[in-house]
């Protein structure tokens, strides 16, 4: 039977202050270890910042290669988002590292412009499927759950996972959608969201929830308090439910213009990537 366990943790984080971020992720990853992924909110270290200038890392920087040991150490799957800086610009970047050190990246798509996003991140231009461990995972990053053409399956991922810094005001919203992408796409969901109050004096309730392919709550969270969550996945027991209600071999096709599908293979020792 093909499982996976999966993590979530939900937590408060401290505005702009990366090393105590860290320290504090250290010890959660730590005492959650035992699973196949972990997941964390959107920009885990930071905040919701819209000062990329003074706080994001490259690539190489010191941010991911922590990461970097922290998921080898643990022997573990992490991800989550970074504020990281390109060629192009600052990017809202997901990133999804495994224990032997490789990662895959994927570039928030929509940014908020509500919060000004737009004018201090580049936006993303690929949508990328990761392969690991016989699961297919689409990776998004809050705003993109408003967005079902961005996350529709095509027939192509079994697990969506939507890592957030999802106000208060809007978490109505936020556990609706969640529930909506699982139902019409007929996958796993999964949504990490922050608590507490952020260095603007917005705040948030977390719902972090983990989502059956039927709409179903599997593991939910007290509003505002700190959580670590934890399921475990049946690929087969997904495999079976498409196979007796096949709603996606009705589905409309579509293609999303200026935009590549990147589906990035983690089952081997090396990584081999798409475009698509």
């Amino acid at each position: 039977m093909q499982q996976m366990i999966v993590k979530t943790i939900q937590t408060d984080l401290s505005w702009h202050n990366a090393p105590a971020n860290q320290q504090m992720f250290e010890r959660l990853v730590r005492d959650a270890a035992d699973a196949d992924l972990i997941v964390l909110p959107e920009m885990f270290l930071t905040g919701f910042t819209m000062e990329p200038e003074a706080l994001a890392e490259t690539q190489t920087g010191p941010q991911v290669r922590w990461l970097t040991e922290l998921a080898r150490e643990t022997d573990t799957a992490i991800c989550g988002s970074l504020v990281i800086e390109s060629d192009e610009g600052y990017r809202n970047r997901f990133l999804f590292v495994t224990p032997d050190g490789r990662i895959t990246r994927y570039d928030k798509r929509h940014l908020f412009r509500m919060g000004k996003e737009n004018e201090h991140y580049e936006v993303g231009t690929e949508r990328v499927v990761i392969h690991y461990r016989g699961w297919r995972i689409l990776p998004t990053i809050c705003y993109d759950l408003r967005f079902p053409v961005w996350c529709r399956n095509q027939n192509d991922y079994d697990l969506l996972l939507c890592v957030a810094n999802w106000p208060a005001p809007r978490r109505l919203h936020w556990r609706l959608l969640l529930q909506a992408r699982a139902v019409e796409n007929q996958a796993y969901v999964i949504g990490v969201n922050r608590i507490g109050r952020d260095g603007k004096g917005l705040e948030y309730a977390g719902d972090s929830m983990v989502v059956s392919y039927k709409g179903d709550i599997l593991v939910d969270s007290a509003p505002s308090e700190p959580y670590v969550g934890h399921a475990r996945l049946s690929l087969d027991e997904l495999r079976q439910f498409r196979d007796t209600f096949p709603a996606w071999a009705d589905a409309d096709q579509f293609e999303i213009s200026r935009t590549q599908k990147r589906v990035v293979e983690l089952q081997d020792e090396g990584e081999s990537c798409s475009a698509l």
